[in-house]
């Protein structure tokens, strides 16, 4: 099966106020966008983040309406601690602080204005 392109897919209540948050706090840019729904871009990302308003009667199957929950959109990056204080230093709410597991990941999550988790990753 060739894959041509990639997206993920996000149910938001606010769809400008997360577009808005991913471009300015994590580099993304706005690629195209309508009433309820944005797809962005990143030069590195590999993927389209679109967010999708909660509620649109354009939702099929209608059960996928909800709002995004349960998961993280995870970037491996190469300096963590540089990264943590920059989007600190820009009042980013962030949700678990930098840690290091035993295995190797060094990881802190965010939080965006919609409550969808980001998670900025290195391995060290």
């Amino acid at each position: 099966m060739p894959i041509t392109a990639t997206a993920l897919s996000l149910n938001v209540d606010d769809v400008t106020a997360s577009a808005m948050w991913a471009t300015r706090h994590l580099g993304f840019a706005e690629e195209m966008s309508a009433d309820g729904f944005a797809s962005l871009t990143h030069p590195e990302a590999g993927f389209n983040l679109i967010y999708l308003r909660t509620g649109l009667s354009t939702f099929q199957p209608p059960s996928t309406a909800g709002h995004a929950d349960g998961l993280l959109v995870v970037f491996v990056v190469d300096d963590i601690d540089a990264e943590y204080a920059r989007l600190r230093g820009e009042g980013v709410e962030i949700a678990t602080p930098i840690e290091t597991e035993s295995w190797g990941e060094r990881y802190f999550q965010m939080r965006d204005p919609n409550g969808v988790i980001f998670q900025l990753v290195q391995w060290v």
